[in-house]
Parts: structure tokens; C-alpha cells; sequence
């Protein structure tokens, strides 16, 4: 490899050394080369064509400037010919060198294109390239170069590249010939209809272009099927959750005509088995804490009893109090027709709900996750829990065992722990939440074995077990096998998307290695109809992005034949709701390092906060990650009182490109925990006070006093 890097260094070399050597960097001035057309034709025809193929080859920037230059020099139609011949050259031979040279390189230098062209190769083939060469979102000889390492052929390259960017060619050779012919900025020379017309195509192309190939994908992948002459509505929505719910809400407010189904209960997992139960049952938990530490705020005697069936009854009756928010009543009133059943798509048009069938213009598949059960030897012979199953238990288990020390695992072993039940957290993992930082973890680890909750990492289940009528489960480890003796165990290490029954596999719609559907930017499945959103879409299961990704699905859907919004992933915040509460949003520390980011990290600690100490949550801190030098924030992680309130700020101040200066600049009530964040920034500020600034102040000052 090293002598094939050689090798190629040797002919850049002797190609720009040829190219000076020559007189042709000289003769290469706009000038310069419409003189030397008018004497020699041929020739400096030949001398841009060589020229341009080296641009291009070497991936040198400026095609589009000498594209304007071609115009200038040769005119339209000559223009046109050299450049789409020079240029479709020129990025085959970038593309033969990054397959035979520079796939190391490329894949370093552009791994983030590389699985997304993959992809789009894989599912589309040549019209994936000419979808790129018509509307590029990638430039172009990031294409030439990342698609030498796909496994499309050579001349499929040329000739596709070719076709694909002529419309791109005629319009800028056009522009360059037409702006030529300016002879003096006045009115009258340079609004004229040619010059009119040449910057119009500049401005129009890529909008012409993306809607020409939007028509062209559209009529393919539905040329098999018969379109209905009139539709029963303009939108389905499967799936009643949280996802489900707003895209039906923002296609009703638009006045279209919208069609939601949902199989099971209205809410989907949030508000029946997921966010609202388990966060009602950590309230329960943590009055409960609070109490048991009442001599700690100088409360004697204080005892509390946990009465089981009162503490899942409560949280039925939350789950009540908030069912009419997403009810069947309340979005009939808002224009929604909602039907109960199982839906089946059976063509890009047509949803069959029973013996119904519904003809739609486009359809929207929000069917949620489910929590994953993995095939461990005898757990179904075993009585397991989910997430799901959780909240129709009657009798408190007096020994839980929970398999995930994720968000969900460590949520509900600390409640069922502070509720009296003796839990045991197992995760093969080598610290608990390991998605964030070393030291959110350790925090987190020694919070939960302080209250007495078990953990127990690097543990692989390998089989669940019955011996003397009590249930075992057996591990394997560094140090060999261990076994947990058990009355329930609960399963919580991952959700799986709700993508069987739907029909998907009938009509081609494909699903990713993580099993969600396969959607582009624009959350669009194959057909341009069809668009999913929220946990089976992925790649965030938050019932907030699931909102999120919702208005883009129904805004996309009703009217992404004349306008598409790609999904902003850039600012999405999460947090798990442990005492203390865990929130992050953007880098964590390990993940900027593991991106090669320079940054800095600011932090302050929530145990020298007058609120929290006030309050007794006086543990935490707040995590700040600024890129170097700078005070914008790449990222925030807050442990502690309040946290996932609290990083709200950040949140914020990220999407509206905030840095730590103006929230310092920004008066935060006292005494509130909310002040934790105006002290992470000034621990920044202190961090880069300007030194030589402050010496001659302290020269200044000192002058005063004498």
C-alpha cells in the first residue's frame, strides 16, 4: 500500500510539474485562453479538456469556476461537449484511484458518506448515483470518491455520472457564456433576458431537479400498482402512541382529511406501560426515601408503610387521570377518525383494517417498540417481567432481579428497591449506563449500592433455573459462574420495534439491522407515500423525538410532492429519571474524544449549590463540553436534583447557538437549582479570564491606591 501512495504522489507530482513546465497554468487565465482559441482552436481546446481532467481527477477545487470559464471561452455548445466529457473523466479517474489507492483513506477521511452510500447503492442501484449527480447533498467529489469502495461497475459510473450531471452542465456553461458577453455594469447590459435567463437556471436547477427526480422515484417504485381514481382520506396513521397521536393532531389542524388506527389502547406504551406508570411509581418510591431519611431534615418518629395494591392503584388512577389527553373522544372532536383494529398495508394506497379496506393518498406507520426478551435457556419457565407486563403484578416480588442496568433497568430497580423489594441489577456491561460518561456511572453505582441495591456488571445470564422450589439464575463471569436466587426477574435490555403484521414485507418495505423500517432523511420508506415515525423508525426511542419526527412525517406526507423537511437529530436531549436524575443532551466526553473533537471540558459540582444543600439533594454536577477556546457548547450532562428540568437551558441555548458567555450574562433566581448552570459557565469564564488583561488592571489599580 505504501508503494501504491507512492506511486500516486510520483504522478501528481509530474502532472502539475508537466502542467507548469508547459505553459499551461499561464495559458489556463479566461484571457489568455479566448485569445488563444481565436488562433488555435483545436489545441486550447485540448489544454482545457487536459486541465479540467486534472481538477477533476485530483479533486482539486474550482470545477465550477472553470465550468463558468468554458462558457466564457467556447460558448454554449462546445462548452457543454468538453465539460461533460472533461468532467465525467475526471471523476472516473478519482473514483478507479480511491478504489485501487486511497480506500484507507477515503474511509477515514469520509466514513460518515460511506454507510449511506452503501445503503443507497444496495437499495437503488445506478439511479442512487443519479439521484446524487441531479440534486447533490453530498459534493461532488466526495461521490467520485467514496463510491470507488461500492461494488457499482466502472461504466456504469461514467455513463450515469455523465447523464446525471448534464443539466448541472448546461446551466453553468450557459451562465458562463451569457455573463461573458457583459461588456459594462449598467442596467441595460447586465439585466438582459440571456443574463436573466442564466442566473434563473443557476437559482432553479437544483429545485427543477430535485422535483424531476422526486417524479421519476415516485413513478417507479408505484409503477406496479393501480393508483384509486378518489381516496377515503388523506392520511392513515397506524399506531395511537405518541408518535401516532401528533402526526394525526397536525394533519387535523391542517384540515386534511386524516384516518387513525390503533389495535390495543389509545397512548400507545407511554402513557399505558412506560413514562407515565413508571414515573408515577418513582414518586411513590421517593416519598417513600424521603421519609425514611426524615431525621436527616430533623423529623423524629417519621415511619412509613408501603401498602403495594394503593401504590399500583395510584398509578392506574395517574394513568386515568391522563387517558382523555390522548383519548378516542378527543380526537374524534379534533376531525380525526380513529377506527380499533389491526391494520395491514396492502398496497402503497390501501390499508385493510378487518374486511375494511381504506384508499389513501399516504399512509404513516408510528407502531411503537416492544421490550425485547432475549432467548436465554429457561426464562419462559420462569416468571419474567417486561416493561409491558410489569404494572398487572398484585404482589410485591420481595426479590427482584433485573436483567439491564440501561435507563428503564436502573429507573425501576431503584423504585422497586426503595418500595422494600431486595433487587439485584445484572448487565453484561462493564458499568451501568454505559451510554454515559465513566463518571456518571460511578456516581450512579455507588448511589444504588448505598441503597442497598445490588450490582452486579460483567455478568453474562447464560440460564434461568428451579431448584428447591426457588428460581436461580446462573451467570458467567471473569471470575467463573455465580448464581442469583430470585421470586421475579425483570427484563430490561432493549425495546424492539412493532414491524410484523403490518404488511411491509408484501410490498417491499424494507427493515434495518436494527429492525426498525428503513427510512431516508425525510422519514420516507421506499415509496415516497409511505412514512414512518417514532420508536420504529428509530434512531432515538424517546417519546419526545417520537413528537419530534411526527410533525416531519405528517408535513412530509401531506405535502412532500412540493416541499420536503429533513429531520433535525442535531440538539436531541434524553434523561433517565434515577435519583439523583441523569440528562444529557449532545457530546458526552467519551464520545467527543471518540470523534476526534478538541474540546474542553468545564464542570461544577451540584454539592456546593445553596438549594440543593438546602433541599438535602446536595449531590451531582453539572458536565459542560465547549469546542477549544470557545465558549459553544457541544454538550451537556447534569446528575442530580432536577436535572432533566435543568438541562432544558442547554438544550436551548445549543438550538439557538447560546455559549456559556450569554448564560452566564443571564440573571438565575436564588436560590434555585437552576443557578447550577450560570456557575458551570462562570467556572468556565474563570477558566479563560484574560491574564494579560488582568496584570494590567492589578498594575492600574495599584496605581490608584499610591
Amino acid at each position: 500500500m505504501n508503494q501504491r501512495k507512492a506511486l500516486l504522489f510520483l504522478l501528481i507530482v509530474l502532472g502539475v510539474a508537466a502542467l507548469y513546465f508547459s505553459g499551461a497554468l499561464d495559458a489556463a487565465s479566461p484571457e489568455a485562453l479566448r485569445a488563444r482559441y481565436a488562433e488555435s482552436p483545436v489545441e486550447t481546446a485540448i489544454v482545457y479538456f487536459v486541465l479540467y481532467v486534472v481538477m477533476a481527477g485530483f479533486s482539486l477545487p474550482g470545477a465550477a469556476i472553470l465550468t463558468l470559464v468554458g462558457g466564457a471561452i467556447f460558448g454554449v455548445v462546445t462548452g457543454v461537449l468538453l465539460v461533460s466529457f472533461a468532467s465525467t473523466l475526471g471523476a472516473t479517474i478519482a473514483f478507479l484511484m480511491s478504489r485501487q489507492f486511497l480506500s484507507k483513506w477515503v474511509q477515514k477521511k469520509f466514513g460518515a458518506y460511506t454507510e449511506k452510500i452503501n445503503r443507497g447503492v444496495e437499495r437503488e442501484g445506478a439511479f442512487y448515483l443519479f439521484t446524487l449527480r441531479m440534486i447533490p447533498p453530498i459534493p461532488f467529489f466526495v461521490i467520485n470518491l467514496v463510491f470507488g469502495l461500492t461494488t457499482i461497475r466502472v461504466w456504469t459510473f461514467y455513463w450515469v455520472s455523465q447523464v446525471g450531471m448534464f443539466a448541472g452542465t448546461i446551466a453553468y456553461v450557459y451562465a458562463g457564456a451569457t455573463v461573458s458577453n457583459i461588456e459594462s455594469i449598467s442596467f441595460k447590459e447586465v439585466f438582459t433576458p440571456g443574463v436573466i435567463t442564466a442566473f434563473a437556471l443557476l437559482i432553479l436547477l437544483p429545485h427543477v431537479a430535485k422535483w424531476v427526480v422526486n417524479v421519476i422515484k415516485r413513478k417507479k417504485v408505484l409503477s406496479n400498482y393501480k393508483k384509486p381514481e378518489t381516496f377515503d382520506t388523506n392520511l392513515v396513521v397506524i399506531g395511537g402512541g405518541s408518535a401516532g397521536l401528533v402526526t394525526a393532531y397536525i394533519a387535523a389542524a391542517v384540515k386534511a382529511k386524516v384516518t387513525l388506527i390503533e389495535k390495543h389502547k389509545m397512548g400507545g406504551d407511554c402513557l399505558n406501560t412506560g413514562c407515565v406508570p413508571s414515573k408515577a411509581l418513582i414518586r411513590s418510591a421517593k416519598v417513600k426515601h424521603t421519609i425514611d431519611q426524615a431525621e436527616k431534615y430533623g423529623i423524629r418518629s417519621a415511619k412509613a408503610e408501603v401498602d403495594f395494591d394503593q401504590v399500583f392503584g395510584r398509578v392506574q388512577n395517574v394513568i386515568k387521570a391522563i387517558e382523555p389527553h390522548d383519548s378516542v373522544e378527543r380526537y374524534t372532536e379534533l376531525g380525526v377518525d380513529c377506527i380499533e383494529g389491526h391494520a395491514e398495508i396492502i398496497s402503497p394506497f390501501e390499508v385493510k383494517v378487518g374486511e375494511r379496506v381504506i384508499t389513501t393518498k399516504n399512509i404513516v406507520i408510528a407502531t411503537g417498540a416492544r421490550p425485547f426478551v432475549p432467548p436465554i435457556e429457561g426464562l419462559d419457565q420462569v416468571p419474567y417481567l417486561t416493561s409491558d407486563t410489569l404494572w398487572n403484578i398484585t404482589k410485591q416480588p420481595k426479590r427482584l432481579l433485573v436483567m439491564g442496568a440501561g435507563p428503564i433497568g436502573c429507573e425501576l430497580a431503584q423504585a422497586f428497591g426503595r418500595l422494600g423489594s431486595k433487587v439485584t441489577v445484572v448487565d453484561m456491561a462493564e458499568r451501568m449506563m454505559p451510554r454515559e460518561d465513566a463518571d456518571v456511572s460511578e456516581l450512579m453505582q455507588a448511589v444504588f449500592e448505598r441503597e442497598g441495591i445490588k450490582v452486579l456488571l460483567k455478568r453474562k445470564l447464560v440460564r434461568f433455573e428451579t431448584q428447591d422450589s426457588d428460581y436461580v439464575a446462573v451467570m458467567e463471569s471473569e471470575s467463573g459462574v455465580e448464581m442469583v436466587s430470585f421470586d421475579q426477574v425483570l427484563v430490561a435490555v432493549g425495546r424492539k420495534p412493532n414491524t410484523e403484521g403490518l404488511g411491509l414485507e408484501n410490498i417491499g418495505i424494507e427493515t434495518t439491522a436494527q429492525g426498525t423500517v428503513d427510512v431516508d432523511a425525510y422519514l420516507r420508506t421506499k415509496f415516497p407515500n409511505i412514512l414512518a415515525c417514532g420508536d420504529v423508525a428509530g434512531p432515538y426511542q424517546f417519546t419526545h423525538t417520537a413528537a419530534h419526527q411526527a410533525w416531519y412525517a405528517a408535513v412530509n406526507g401531506l405535502v412532500g410532492q412540493f416541499k420536503l423537511f429533513e429531520v433535525d437529530y442535531r440538539v436531541i436531549p434524553w434523561a433517565t429519571f434515577t435519583d439523583p436524575e441523569v440528562a444529557r443532551v449532545g457530546l458526552s466526553e467519551q464520545e467527543a474524544r471518540d470523534k476526534g473533537v478538541d474540546f474542553e471540558v468545564t464542570s461544577y459540582g451540584i454539592d456546593d449549590l445553596d438549594r440543593a444543600i438546602a433541599d438535602g439533594q446536595d449531590q451531582g454536577f453539572v458536565k459542560v463540553i465547549t469546542a477549544k477556546g470557545s465558549d459553544r457548547i457541544l454538550g451537556a450532562t447534569i446528575v442530580g436534583y432536577h436535572a432533566s428540568d435543568l438541562i432544558t437551558e442547554f438544550v436551548s441555548a445549543m438550538k439557538h447557538k447560546v455559549g456559556l458567555n450569554k448564560i452566564l450574562g443571564t440573571i438565575h433566581i436564588y436560590p434555585t437549582v437552576s443557578e447550577a448552570n450560570k456557575y458551570v459557565a462562570g467556572q468556565w469564564k474563570r477558566a479563560h479570564a484574560p491574564e494579560r488583561v488582568l496584570k494590567w488592571a492589578q498594575r492600574f489599580f495599584r496605581w490608584q491606591r499610591s
